[in-house]
């Protein structure tokens, strides 16, 4: 409540005031025959009789305040009504709805990990689709699935760790020319020539050679059909009954796969020390091969990690892939994703990327608070008023077109002074909330005793 304290003689020294500025002569006026003959008076008897007249008047308002004693008493301390308040809560339009480039063409499948509270209970699941979720051959892909196996079977200690040393023969030389003759990719296997496991892994994977995938195979496992029967065997421990292995690197047709399955396999693949770094690799040095290139040209592009490419005439183009985006959430989103049966390898290239940053774009960081802004206001029959403000900037990190829901509690003033904090502001949407203080701008000051005085309806 906004109370004033005066005293009676301090209210008859502002109704002398008033009488003072009341007697005030407009020079422009014209003198009356008794204002002419006033003027003929000397001025010290006129400021004598002038103190008189304000003496008389003084005992007059006096008599009359005595009389009125209990008036003056109850107006100068009367109690006057709270000032009134009106607020706003500071609603904030939602973004736009995110619009997730799905690829246009062929079959996909994409799962998002660390971001159920933004995109939904999928619990690390496949989160959208296109196209249907039967076999489709996967190509080079295989040589995945390949070298999972191989590492099952003759495990490396760590992604570092080269592993058993492979020596190829004139047979191993032989399988050159026979993928060659065939159009698959190939790389240089000298006879004679030595390499870590590691190493003969790296070559199958990065630049996708099919005689290295075919001769480690075959060394690890003493032949083809042995390879197969352990390949059959890991994908149904894996879970992964929709996979079809024929052979060890793809060329033919035959090796398919679901977009489900191919989901389920990216997950072992990031999760495997070995083939994640060297899925990850650009390019590197193989012995006896030289320099060679991954054939993922996306590495490092939208966020992308890995993992392996697969392109089979006809049979269509294939990538399996595993992506990091940093949305500005608590942690990036981790996203295995496969696209099966595009067009062509230009066709991947766009629709990978394209659909990873409209996922990225999806994510809107929206500014709710801004310092100073004003969400309300108090007056006064007085006059005096002050504003409501926040007190700090905030902003909201924002899945599409997620609705954002504003709040805001304040509570009566106690000092009624400028800063003082009167309340917060909230704003949520989904899960997320951020709060700012509410505070006073300006001080609401109590009204005057002459504003008591000639004011009583006003009070209390």
């Amino acid at each position: 409540m906004v109370t004033t304290e005066q005293s009676a003689p301090e209210a008859l020294d502002d109704f002398e005031g008033l009488l003072r500025t009341a007697q005030v002569v407009d020079p422009a006026a014209k003198p009356t025959p008794n204002e002419d003959r006033a003027a003929r008076i000397d001025p010290e008897t006129r400021r004598t009789r002038r103190r008189r007249g304000l003496l008389a008047t003084a005992i007059v308002v006096l008599l009359v305040l005595a009389g009125g004693g209990g008036y003056t008493g109850w107006a100068l301390t009367a109690p006057v009504a709270e000032p009134v308040a009106a607020s706003q809560v500071p609603e904030v339009a939602s973004p736009r709805p995110a619009d997730i480039a799905l690829p246009p063409e062929g079959a996909s499948a994409i799962a998002i990990s660390g971001a159920d509270e933004y995109l939904g209970p999928t619990g690390g699941g496949i989160w959208a689709t296109t196209g249907t979720d039967d076999p489709r051959p996967i190509a080079s892909i295989s040589k995945l699935i390949t070298a999972l196996v191989v590492l099952d079977a003759h495990p490396l200690a760590d992604a570092a760790d080269p592993g058993p040393t492979l020596t190829f023969d004139r047979a191993d030389h032989a399988l050159y020319d026979k993928y060659y003759v065939m159009g698959a990719t190939i790389a240089a296997m000298p006879i004679g020539s030595s390499m870590s496991l590691r190493d003969a892994i790296a070559a199958m994977l990065i630049p996708s050679a099919c005689n290295y995938a075919e001769a480690v195979a075959g060394w690890a496992f003493g032949s083809q059909g042995a390879f197969l029967r352990a390949a059959r065997g890991w994908l149904a421990a894996n879970g992964l009954t929709q996979t079809t292995i024929v052979e060890p690197t793809g060329i033919d047709p035959r090796n398919t796969s679901t977009p489900s399955d191919m989901i389920a396999l990216g997950r072992i693949a990031a999760a495997h020390p070995v083939i994640a770094a060297i899925a990850a690799t650009p390019g590197q040095t193989i012995p006896g091969a030289g320099w060679v290139n991954n054939t993922n040209s996306l590495l490092g592009q939208s966020g992308i990690t890995g993992l392996k490419t697969g392109t089979l005439d006809p049979g269509g183009s294939n990538l399996l892939y595993t992506a990091t985006l940093d949305v500005g959430a608590a942690q990036p989103l981790d996203i295995v994703g496969v696209l099966l049966g595009a067009n062509s390898r230009a066709g991947v290239n766009h629709s990978v990327p394209t659909l990873l940053q409209s996922i990225a774009g999806g994510f809107t960081d929206v500014a709710v608070a801004r310092r100073g802004q004003e969400v309300g206001s108090f007056s006064t029959p007085w006059e005096s008023t002050a504003r409501m403000v926040l007190g700090e900037e905030a902003s909201l990190l924002v899945w599409s077109d997620t609705p954002i829901v504003a709040t805001m509690k304040t509570t009566t003033p106690v000092s009624w002074q400028d800063g003082e904090v009167i309340g917060s502001a909230t704003w949520t949407a989904g899960p997320h909330t951020v709060t700012v203080p509410v505070e006073l701008d300006g001080t609401i000051t109590p009204p005057t005793s002459w504003w008591r005085l000639t004011n009583p309806g006003e009070l209390g």
